[in-house]
């Protein structure tokens, strides 16, 4: 059985100035989101779990919310595709639970792929995440979806 958590960096500033699109920070409101985000998480994620974020600031922001070791991995980059990020998480080979802090439309569509949605129609939303479970059930593998959370809702 693997878990794959898909978490959307929380609400960050524009890039209004043509400044580096990696160096957006969050907002007061993103800053928010991250934690009230992370305080669920934090009663809900297994022992064990590696945590991967896209070196953006703005994902790196959102993964610290959450007070535990993460590892930046250039596949999470803005422009990565949902065959990277799955071969980087090892889906669905692995075992345990990765968390993934990143970008749309990557994570929407890894979410749709795994889901069987047409990629078009799944959009995750800033802040929000998407719990996802793969697993084997006489002799058929299944992705489950366990969550789907906005920090709105929190």
């Amino acid at each position: 059985m693997m878990d794959l958590i898909l978490w959307r960096h929380a609400e960050a500033h524009e890039n209004t100035d043509g400044g580096d699109d990696l160096l957006r920070a969050l907002t007061p409101r993103g800053e928010k989101q991250a934690a009230r985000m992370a305080a669920w998480l934090d009663r809900q994620l297994p022992q064990g779990l590696r945590v991967l974020a896209s070196p953006a600031l703005r994902t790196e922001q959102t993964a610290q919310a959450l007070g535990r070791k993460f590892k930046r991995r250039a596949e999470l980059l803005p422009g990565g595709t949902a065959a990277e990020l799955l071969e980087l998480v090892q889906w669905p080979q692995a075992r345990g639970a990765v968390l993934v802090v990143g970008h749309q439309p990557q994570l929407g569509q890894v979410a749709a792929q795994l889901l069987g949605i047409t990629a078009g129609d799944c959009s995750i939303r800033k802040g929000a995440l998407w719990w996802l479970r793969q697993r084997q059930r006489e002799g058929h593998s299944a992705t489950v979806l366990l969550a789907a959370l906005t920090p709105d809702l929190l």
